[in-house]
């Protein structure tokens, strides 16, 4: 199946056409707000007080940011007030990204107001260059797609997961590339997903992950089964950690794991991936999208959730969010802010069905169609994944 995109001089395939201003901060909020078609970084994670391998991740981000198929050129802020870290060395962020091909230009100075006015002329000539580039036709296997369940419940695994699941397996088999995680929720199914690894490496990989992510909490006194399953978890029918994992591993269907990455690490290949990161939305969607997401999935569940966190917009900063779920509740709270609705528990249509019909909606939102989320220009604060403790 085909989907209408922006080709990029490294051959990947965007299905939007943003200028990035990196990292966050006030200069990247100034040039954004005076000139559309901008995209910019609302994060606190400026290094400060991070430990290198913190640092690293950050980075990590930052480029990956730059380098997603729907940027078409970066800008980046080189009077950040993370700038003097060896690890987020403007120079070195800008060299990065621009190996792909891509328009990359730093901003440097000592006053403010010249940086944000030359900033701003910038933008708009990056702009209006991006915007003399047509969408063209592509197969999918150029496609990368993330996803992330929330507010999770007994429609969860037996539904609206597995719909995902199936868009994950023909997305795959067209020679795309997914994206799961979340590795707070997949302890209890850990040996499940170990059993679909390509090779011994990517199995032990697995198994790490869950283990590494159960003793994390017990270092700190806690079970983490008596963190998780969250209140809105246990009100929507959900009764042990186990029981929530074996359903939230469900949207990464049934194909073979070819890897596990770090946070926001591009995978060297196609296919289906695992990422260690963690659950929470602030921070989970960007990651995705620093791996290459086009497009990041959000499978909701019920747990009252609905109505205010279908204003989350953000995402992946530069991947758009589509809200989909298979809960009547949800539906019915969520109108027609949800992107899509899979109706496999009112017994109207079937896993197979509702799975094939999400992804000729994916390429309708591919091809140029707005997520619902894209009506807002409201931002939610993102977040970087970081494990280790701040000095």
């Amino acid at each position: 199946m085909t989907f209408l995109g922006y080709e990029r001089p490294d051959g990947s395939v965007g299905i939007r056409n943003y200028v990035l201003v990196v990292p966050g901060g006030i200069v990247a909020n100034e040039i954004c707000s005076f000139v559309a078609g901008t995209k910019k970084l609302i994060s606190a994670d400026t290094g400060s007080g991070r430990t290198k391998s913190d640092r690293e991740a950050i980075a990590r981000t930052l480029v990956g940011l730059g380098l997603n198929p729907n940027v078409a050129s970066v800008i980046i802020d080189g009077t950040s007030v993370g700038a003097g870290y060896p690890e987020l060395r403007p120079e070195a962020l800008a060299d990065r990204i621009a190996e792909s091909g891509k328009r990359v230009e730093l901003l440097a100075g000592d006053r403010i107001l010249d940086i944000i006015c030359r900033g701003i002329d910038l933008a708009r000539d990056m702009v209006y260059e991006a915007s003399k580039l047509r969408r063209k036709t592509f197969d999918d296997s150029h496609l990368a797609l993330g996803v992330k369940c929330g507010a999770s419940d007994t429609t969860s695994g037996i539904a609206g997961n597995p719909v995902v699941g199936r868009v994950f397996d023909r997305l795959v088999k067209a020679g795309g590339t997914a994206f799961f995680g979340e590795n707070t929720e997949i302890i209890g199914a850990e040996h499940v997903l170990a059993k679909r690894a390509i090779n011994e490496d990517v199995t032990k990989q697995i198994i790490e992950v869950a283990l590494r992510t159960d003793e994390r909490a017990k270092s700190t006194g806690q079970d983490i089964r008596t963190i998780n399953p969250v209140p809105a978890n246990i009100a929507g029918g959900i009764t042990t950690l186990e029981e929530k994992s074996l359903g939230a591993i469900e949207k990464a269907g049934s194909l073979p794991i070819q890897g596990v990455l770090k946070y926001a690490e591009r995978p060297k290949r196609k296919g289906l991936y695992f990422v260690d990161n963690w659950m929470t939305m602030s921070s989970i969607f960007m990651g995705y999208a620093a791996s290459g997401a086009q497009l990041v999935i959000f499978q909701l569940g019920g747990g009252g959730l609905a109505g205010d966190s279908l204003f989350y917009v953000s995402g992946g900063v530069v991947a758009p969010l589509l809200w989909t779920s298979a809960n009547p509740k949800t539906r019915k709270e969520a109108g027609w802010k949800l992107d899509f609705y899979a109706p496999v528990i009112e017994g109207k249509e079937t896993i197979e069905k509702a799975g094939d019909r999400l992804y000729e909606k994916i390429l309708d939102i591919a091809s140029g169609t707005m997520t619902k989320a894209e009506t807002l220009t409201y931002i939610t604060p993102n977040q970087v994944y970081t494990t280790e403790p701040v000095f």
